[in-house]
């Protein structure tokens, strides 16, 4: 045999590079994609040959595009930090999350298709391939890179699509129940100030009242937060206002309510400024409730009010167990006090909505908010908001 003619001659002669591979067996991979989506069930049971191989042949297309594409070594480098610009369009990736998503498939079953379009592809090439030299290995990491792009793509936009769900839900929600709890207000106010009723009936009447005031409280909660997470962020109507006079009037409120706890207040002077008034009201009454709730029942709670030339400083003292650290960096999010550990009490959970709510409306007027807290020093929420410049069609209030 010539030395032109041994096996690995051969071997290379008719080997094919990946991009020229898939290009020639579309129809085997799209088989091994369809023959898989079959077995995603129940989903898969009834679905046709066509919305199985749901934009398969885009994705492939896309693949080999990018595979044969050239790309320097800084392109390289963006890419796999996932900051490589992109056409504003929808991708054929994202296209298959929408109809997988419309189509019932859970984001598990439509990562598994990627898994098993690379696995298939890969393995289908080296049953034709005995040969492969560096310029195959560097085809190897595109696919990889490219399979990864579509993959990326297609969870963030099913992800993307079941938050705006659950937020859109929510928001419907919150805004129909609004009209029958409003009723219930009403109906009780209207016969607390009618007719006779004894002692007992005035207190079930008065504890149906509070508990309508209770559901009105965290249905605005969760519209705030959804009209948040869709990004209109918090309206916010600023008027010239005295914060001291906020902190009095805050401070009043939660004795009434907590009679046994102890609050201490403290404000300087000139703390007037530009905020708004009712969203302020909610940082107060947000940050002094949480503080009862966490800190030790027989330790008083402290809040300061402090001028700070340009900025008015809020500071909301409570001695407790402190918050560990891990913990402090996803406070503010939504739902995380409701993702207990072992030992949480369940009776003590709730949505974690009041600080997330606190958080959008210090942002929203150009302010910042900090935590610290140690076993020695407590828990301090400290909160600094910018004085607006006052104008000539300022709204003032008291």
């Amino acid at each position: 045999m010539a030395a032109d003619e041994s096996p690995e001659f051969h071997a290379k002669e008719g080997h094919k590079r990946l991009s020229v591979f898939i290009s020639e067996n579309v129809g085997p991979i799209v088989s091994e994609w369809e023959d898989f989506a079959r077995t995603l069930t129940p989903n898969s049971t009834n679905m046709t040959s066509l919305a199985l191989r749901d934009h398969i042949h885009q994705i492939l297309e896309f693949i080999i595009s990018d595979i044969k594409s050239a790309q320097t070594p800084k392109e390289e480098t963006i890419k796999s930090r996932g900051l490589k610009s992109r056409n504003p369009a929808p991708t054929a990736a994202e296209t298959h999350a929408a109809l997988r998503l419309t189509g019932g498939f859970n984001i598990e079953q439509m990562t598994s298709e990627y898994r098993a379009l690379r696995a298939s592809v890969i393995k289908l090439w080296r049953r034709k391939s005995l040969f492969i030299d560096d310029e195959d290995f560097a085809d190897l990491t595109r696919f990889n890179e490219s399979i990864d792009q579509a993959l990326t793509e297609s969870v963030s936009y099913y992800t993307h699509e079941v938050f705006f769900s659950k937020d859109l839900f929510a928001g419907i929600l919150g805004h129909d129940l609004r009209g029958p709890v409003q009723a219930i207000m009403l109906s009780a106010e209207l016969v607390l100030h009618i007719g006779t009723l004894n002692d007992r009936q005035k207190m079930l009447t008065q504890n149906i009242l509070d508990g309508s005031k209770r559901m009105s409280e965290l249905i605005n909660n969760l519209l705030d937060v959804t009209r948040a997470r869709f990004g209109a962020g918090l309206s916010i109507f600023r008027v010239l206002m005295d914060m001291g006079f906020v902190a009095h009037q805050i401070v009043d409120e939660v004795r009434v309510v907590h009679p046994s706890r102890t609050i201490v207040l403290s404000v300087s002077e000139n703390l007037r400024g530009e905020w708004d008034k009712t969203r302020i009201g909610q940082v107060f009454s947000n940050l002094i409730g949480n503080a009862i709730q966490y800190g030790f029942k027989d330790t008083p709670i402290v809040v300061a009010v402090t001028d700070d030339e340009e900025s008015v400083t809020l500071m909301v003292h409570n001695q407790g167990l402190p918050i560990p650290q891990d913990k402090i960096g996803t406070l503010f999010n939504p739902l995380s006090c409701a993702r207990p550990d072992e030992s949480a009490d369940m009776g003590s959970m709730n949505l974690g909505l009041g600080l997330f709510i606190t958080r959008e409306v210090v942002q929203a007027h150009g302010g910042t908010i900090q935590v610290t807290s140690t076993e020695e020093r407590g828990t301090n929420f400290i909160v600094r908001l910018p004085r607006a410049k006052t104008g000539p069609n300022l709204h003032v209030a008291a």
